[in-house]
């Protein structure tokens, strides 16, 4: 017998994703099913699965869970924000433009603004070392790591993901798989982080190329963006409205600094539905 399972490729800057809607058909997700699905050769390959789930607690419009490509769960996608969004519209799983969602990493809330253009407004940025959590000199705001026979000075922040951003003077010839593979694993990051590297341009503009724990390096980090943005803002590079190109394409972050949310706009993109059949 063959059961099929409803899948949506979509991406948004390139950062690709496989989301599941389990409102309309409930699924069991497990590890090996992820790995099995993420495998790019042989079989339908992302970054990341996403899932639709119903609410859990009040006041959500839907449960929003998170798996890397190896199987572990994430606590929060910010890319992966927009798409959920824009696929809850287009399967008329809610009328409402605007939609609070429910993560392990908090509550969020998602407003199309357009066909494709969406906003999320993300969680409190979390900067208190234990919290993150972030092992290193809970007394400064970033520290020095030596990994790779270098020196880098990384500024750990939470957006419901832990991240260490390291600021650059540029981003091109930089080994991004190499050093953040190094780092994401360090002993500073117990739980594993994704470490973004920044370029600033202008109080306006960065450039950012990010290493996703469990992924590696993706085209485009909503999350890693915020955390980027908000780093730069701490150490005095940039103001609360930025521009951010990642190798994917560009969003805009507004945050009006500790103990406010982020605002992320950016873009959506449904590539293709298809069925993923076992045969049993």
């Amino acid at each position: 017998m063959n059961t099929a399972r409803t899948f949506y490729k979509m991406h948004s800057l390139g950062n690709d994703f496989l989301v599941l809607d389990c409102v309309s058909s409930p699924q069991e997700i497990d590890a090996n099913l992820v790995r099995s699905w993420s495998d790019r050769k042989r079989g339908i390959g992302f970054d990341q699965l996403l899932v639709i789930a119903p609410p859990t607690i009040a006041h959500a419009d839907f449960d929003y869970e998170i798996y890397n490509a190896d199987g572990s769960p994430a606590q929060q996608c910010g890319n992966g924000t927009r798409c959920v969004a824009f696929l809850a519209h287009h399967l008329a799983l809610s009328k409402s433009k605007h939609l609070v969602w429910n993560s392990a990493a908090g509550m969020i809330e998602t407003t199309l603004q357009s066909s494709q253009l969406i906003e999320t407004l993300m969680t409190v940025p979390v900067l208190e070392h234990s919290l993150i959590p972030f092992s290193g000199n809970t007394d400064q705001l970033s520290e020095d790591i030596s990994v790779c026979g270098q020196t880098f000075n990384v500024t750990p922040v939470s957006m419901g993901n832990p991240h260490g951003v390291i600021f650059v003077d540029t981003l091109v010839g930089l080994d991004v798989e190499q050093i953040g593979g190094e780092l994401t694993a360090h002993e500073v990051f117990p739980e594993r982080a994704n470490i973004g590297f920044c370029q600033v341009v202008d109080e306006h503009f960065i450039r950012l190329r990010v290493y996703e724990r469990g992924v590696g390096e993706t085209q485009a980090c909503g999350t890693g963006a915020c955390a980027a943005v908000v780093a730069a803002n701490l150490n005095g590079l940039v103001s609360g409205r930025v521009k951010v190109s990642l190798p994917g394409g560009k969003l805009r972050i507004h945050w009006s600094g500790e103990g406010h949310q982020v605002v992320m706009l950016g873009d959506a993109n449904l590539v293709h539905r298809g069925e993923i059949v076992k045969e049993s």
